[in-house]
Parts: C-alpha cells; structure tokens; sequence
C-alpha cells in the first residue's frame, strides 16, 4: 500500500514536470514563431548600433540619420566615448567648418544658434531693435529689446557694487559684417576663421550678442578686470552666457573671447552655468534633438 502510494506521488511530480516542461517549450516555440524576421535593413541598422554598443538606448539625442556619420567619427577619433561621438557629430564637428552651412531654425527665438554650421540670410533682422542709452553703450548700438532690458539691469546690478559694465558692439547687419570678416581676413589668413565670423554667421546678426568692457580697459583685456569676476558669477542671473569660453573653443571653433556675452534667457543660461556645457552642446541636447 505505502509502495502504491510513493508510486502515485512520483508518478504525479513526473506529470507536473513534464507540464512546466511542455509549457516552456510552447512559449520559446510561439515567441520564435511570433516574432517578425528582422528585414535586411534591420540586421544593418542593428549591426551599426552594436558598434555604437548601442548608445541610442542611453541618450534622446541620438540622431539615427546620422548614424553612419557617427560610425565615421568614431573610427577618426577612437579615444573618444560614444556619448562624445554622437554630441560632436550633431553639433556637426565631423565636417569642415561653413562647408554645407544651413540656414539656422528658431530664427525669433532667444536661442537661435549661429555658428560655422548655421546662417542667416542676408536679408535677415532680428525683430524689436532697439537702441541702447549711451550711459550703457557706444552710440547706435542696437540690441533686441529684451536683451537690451536686461543688458541694463544686469550692468544696474554690477553699478551698485561700483563696477562698470559697458557694450561696445552690438547688433551688426550682414554688410557690416562682411566688410570687418573682409577687413581680418585680408590682414590674418591664417587666424582671422578663428576670431571673425563670416557674414551670415556672426551671433552680432542677432541682436542678441554684446561685446563688453569696462570703459576704461580694452575689451580684449576684460577677464583682467573686477567687472569680468562679477560676470562669472552673475551673468547668467539676467540671461547671458559667456559665449565663447576657454575650455569649449573645441565645440565652439573660437578663440577664448572673455568680452563675448550671449542672451539666451535666464533659463537656458542658468543651466549652462550650472553643467558648464557651451551653448552647442545645450542647443543639440535640449532644443534641436
């Protein structure tokens, strides 16, 4: 009898194996069933990800348009992470700078991107020009009127601590630009890309970029002064950023210019302060992604 029953029991943990087992091999057998075969396509795409180890997953900039650019950029540049790859190549530091320049998006937006890969036209203006009060600025400087609000605030702000902060250049038009990229260029060939813009390409065509001094010391020599200290610390409170810093003239493609501010608005600016990215790197993560 206790024989009989040590039977039933083994003959009954045999059938529920034996049911688990048949039931796990239906599901591996629907699944390889169900599951669609990848087109030629596919197995390449996902080939060229796996090279990338599959950064798409991990960052929501990845751009798959360009993604045998990446592939690309990776093999010239070994040294660098996937996340550098995919950052580089969208802010299009694969190609060679002004070649294939596109006209620029956000064209009335506070941050429009101009740089040796995005332009204007030559009819382009920015909208609400205004001059700025020669307490502030050179005669006839022109900046749009929120840039220019908050210019004076921000220079209100520094005044109280007996600093001096004063705009020597402006808003430029495409003629005005051409003539001074001319004017460098024909004097420095090899170095004049490094510091002048070609027309069409300078922030100044915004309305949105000042050049800053402290009216009694060259703006090239503003970093030497308290007023450039101040900047470091407040600038980004009224909604500039320093454009062109030392540490990013390899994103920016310009030299280190301490006297360059940008207005992008107090939000973007504060957080470029805070991660310490150029505004390249913020305008692909954030804006054109």
């Amino acid at each position: 009898m206790i024989k009989k029953r040590k039977l039933n029991k083994l003959n009954l943990i045999i059938l529920i194996l034996s049911i688990i087992l048949i039931t796990i091999i239906s599901i591996i057998l629907i699944n390889i069933i169900s599951k669609p075969k990848l087109s030629k396509e596919e197995k390449e795409l996902q080939k060229k990800l796996e090279i990338l180890n599959n950064i798409d997953q991990k960052i929501n900039y990845f751009n798959y348009n360009n993604i045998d650019r990446y592939i690309e950029y990776k093999k010239q540049n070994k040294q660098l992470s996937n996340k550098k790859i995919v950052l580089y190549v969208n802010i299009n530091l694969d190609k060679k700078p002004y070649k294939d320049a596109k006209e620029t998006t956000y064209l009335y937006k506070n941050y429009i991107l101009l740089n040796k890969y995005n332009l204007v036209s030559k009819t382009y203006k920015p909208k609400n020009l205004v001059q700025v009060n020669t307490e502030y600025a050179k005669e006839n400087l022109l900046l749009t009127e929120e840039a220019k609000n908050q210019f004076i605030l921000m220079a209100e702000a520094a005044k109280k601590e007996n600093l001096t902060l004063y705009a020597v250049s402006g808003y430029r038009d495409y003629n005005y630009q051409k003539n001074l990229y001319d004017k460098y260029y024909s004097i420095d060939k090899e170095k004049a890309n490094e510091y002048s813009s070609k027309p069409g390409h300078s922030e100044h065509h915004t309305g949105l970029a000042i050049d800053i001094s402290n009216k009694t010391t060259s703006y090239e020599e503003f970093d030497k002064t308290e007023e450039f200290k101040w900047m470091q610390k407040n600038a980004h409170k009224y909604g500039f950023i320093l454009r062109y810093p030392k540490d990013k003239t390899n994103e920016t493609l310009y030299q280190y210019e301490p006297w360059h501010y940008r207005y992008v608005g107090i939000k973007i600016s504060t957080y470029i302060k805070k991660h310490n990215i150029s505004f390249e790197e913020y305008y692909v993560k954030h804006i054109e992604k």
